[in-house]
């Protein structure tokens, strides 16, 4: 018979906390419940959007 093995699962996650408007948290609350996507998946989605299409703009 053979071996039922496991590997350790990589996370690669990590918690933070942030303070935000309370308003941006509704607006994050209404779409999760539009998308059926948690809050904190649409929050990580949206940061990471950010950092690809972000430009630093050099001072004159």
């Amino acid at each position: 018979m053979e071996k039922f093995i496991i590997t350790p699962k990589e996370d690669k996650s990590v918690t933070m906390t942030i303070r935000i408007d309370k308003k941006l948290q509704e607006k994050y609350n209404e779409l999760s419940a539009k998308t059926n996507r948690s809050r904190n998946e649409l929050i990580s989605m949206a940061l990471q959007y950010a950092l690809d299409h972000m430009e630093i703009k050099e001072e004159p």
